[in-house]
């Protein structure tokens, strides 16, 4: 099947292909070969009809009474989500979130090695950060083209993460990975997807507030 002929996955589904590839690589792991889409949903948190839906996406569709084949799924989720080559991240500001990112190991194995790091501080610039040297922002749009970079991870403050975002596009980035708590404006060609963990705590709040109400002596 050709890029062309391929059919849009809903971003909802898209967004649970990585949940459901997480959960088939620690299947694969315990050398678990085959399950149900029962048994996917239970462990993805969804319902088995959502599960065969999503699935039915990749063209896959599991044999009544034998289930899915744990490797070819892997494969097929892998390859819908471009996982099989790797896509270059750098990270625009060298404050102690990018500078964890930069060093975090765990993202190469994923296939997205982080190979920048930069920020407009003359003080920072040209510091190490891991195996990294840290470059002036300016140089962006050259390191882009040299390193092959495909998605910018954007760490900066509030107030300089729109003119970091502004760097990025300028530079042919068209995946922004965005970790201020700021809505960029950027062209509609250019993905956007926001990571801000005060949301996240929020939401977390909620229902640790509902545990909190449920044990409440009464009266």
């Amino acid at each position: 099947m050709t890029q062309l002929q391929r059919r849009r996955i809903p971003d909802a589904a898209v967004a649970r292909l990585p949940v459901y590839l997480q959960i088939l690589n620690n299947l694969l792991a315990t050398k678990v070969s085959r399950f149900s889409s029962d048994e996917l949903a239970a462990l993805a948190g969804v319902n088995a009809a959502k599960v065969r839906k999503d699935l039915s996406y990749l063209g896959s569709y599991g044999t009544r009474g034998v289930g899915y084949e744990v490797t070819y799924l892997i494969y097929q989720i892998k390859r819908e989500l471009g996982l099989m080559r790797e896509w270059n991240v750098v990270v625009v500001g060298a404050g102690n979130l990018g500078c964890a990112l930069a060093k975090f190991g765990g993202f190469t194995p994923r296939g997205f090695p982080v190979v920048g790091i930069c920020d407009n501080d003359p003080k920072k610039i040209g510091q190490t950060v891991g195996h990294l040297s840290v470059f002036d922002v300016c140089n962006l749009q050259k390191i882009v083209v040299e390193l092959d970079v495909a998605i910018g991870a954007i760490t900066t403050s509030t107030t300089s993460a729109q003119a970091a975002a502004d760097a990025l596009v300028d530079a042919g980035i068209t995946s922004i990975l965005n970790f201020a708590p700021i809505v960029l404006a950027t062209p509609s060609s250019v993905s956007v997807r926001n990571v801000d963990l005060g949301v996240e705590l929020q939401i977390l709040s909620y229902y640790e507030q509902m545990r909190t109400e449920q044990h409440a002596p009464v009266g």
